[in-house]
């Protein structure tokens, strides 16, 4: 999920919207792998490291990783899994 996260990012042609849609996208993913909707409330709540991800996704993927395993935890414990 987060390298097509930052992929899309980076490719769409358009500012407004790529996160909407990049989250829509990763929604998709997550019920595909039986996941409930997810959570990004981690993200909003760290917008600086959610940016800081993206521009590092230009060569590391860790970071925005790190970032879909919070909301991957988030998500599950809300939904009690």
């Amino acid at each position: 999920m987060a390298k097509v996260h930052i992929e899309f990012i980076l490719i769409h042609p358009f500012r407004e919207g790529n996160g909407r849609l990049s989250r829509v996208l990763a929604n998709i993913m997550a019920l595909q792998a039986d996941q409930p909707m997810l959570d990004f409330s981690v993200m909003e709540n760290n917008k600086a490291q959610y940016f800081s991800a993206i521009q590092d996704g230009l060569d590391n993927y860790e970071p925005m990783k790190a970032i879909f395993r919070q909301v991957l935890h988030e998500t599950q414990r809300n939904a009690g899994i």
